[in-house]
């Protein structure tokens, strides 16, 4: 034992947790002279954001995972606030891709908070889970009233086009949306244990392996008319409604490319265009 420092020694439950990768963005914008700016940026770990100002008319965000995709035991958050009369949108480099796990979960969470008369459009490429993935995500959203909000969040099991299957896995994905401080839409997902055998039920996904969820707040009926408007051009399944002032879409597809497909169509619909890195 000449020479060595007990210091040094780790169990492999340190070892673990010490090759985890975690990141963070905290971004403030506000207004000013019918612009919006950032106010305030901070970036940890592998998480960053960079601003292209693609888009004329508002502030675009662009977040980039250096870790090149996530695994159990990573965690990253994002934290956006919005000031009076901003709009911003915000999204991702790429889609995020969330390897298999040992056992514990990839942990994500997403926090926004917007102010009266803001905007945010928070449109990320797909999320992409491989077999034996496990991700725990929560989506908190707090708007003032007279703020809107667009979101887009979309789920691939497995890449079809490389031959990829999710037959074991976990997805447990929380949405809490308040306006004024009360909440207007709560929503959980959660798959456990056998994913593919579930997805492939005629109850659930049909044999999908691609879901969508779109939150329009404010949201009405004439929004759920010109998407219906489309139901010959969708190429998987796409449900629409509007209650309580808001609207929600569901969308299941049987692979990838066909739900960006109808997603695009149905973002345009709603009076978005998608942005420009998702066409690349």
């Amino acid at each position: 034992m000449h020479g060595t420092h007990p210091a040094v020694l780790q169990t492999s439950a340190e070892v673990f947790a010490a090759n985890r990768a975690s990141g963070g963005v905290t971004l403030a914008v506000g207004a000013a002279l019918g612009r919006t700016l950032r106010e305030a940026v901070h970036e940890h770990g592998s998480l960053r954001v960079r601003f292209p100002n693609a888009a004329a008319g508002l502030l675009e965000a662009v977040l980039i995972n250096t870790a090149g995709g996530m695994t159990g035991g990573d965690a990253f958050s994002v934290k956006l606030s919005l000031g009076p009369d901003s709009t911003l949108l915000a999204g991702t480099a790429a889609a995020e891709k969330i390897y298999r796990s040992t056992g514990p979960d990839t942990c994500v969470s997403v926090a926004i908070e917007a102010a009266a008369g803001s905007r945010c459009l928070w449109l990320p490429q797909e999320t992409i889970l491989f077999d034996n993935a496990r991700l725990t995500r929560r989506i908190d959203v707090d708007l003032a009233e007279g703020a809107s909000l667009l979101m887009a969040e979309a789920v691939v099991f497995g890449r079809s086009a490389m031959g990829e299957a999710v037959r074991q896995g976990r997805l447990i994905d929380r949405w809490r949306v308040r306006r004024g401080g009360r909440l207007i839409f709560a929503d959980s997902v959660r798959l456990d244990g056998a994913i593919g055998d579930t997805l492939a039920r005629p109850a659930v996904g049909a044999g999908a392996v691609a879901i969508a969820t779109v939150l329009l707040a404010p949201g009405d009926e004439a929004k759920v008319a010109a998407v219906r408007a489309l139901d010959d051009s969708f190429a998987g399944e796409v449900g629409i409604s509007a209650w309580n002032g808001i609207t929600v879409a569901r969308l299941c597809a049987r692979d990838g490319a066909t739900l960006r497909h109808d997603l695009t169509a149905l973002l345009a619909a709603l009076g978005t265009p998608v942005p420009r890195l998702w066409l690349q």
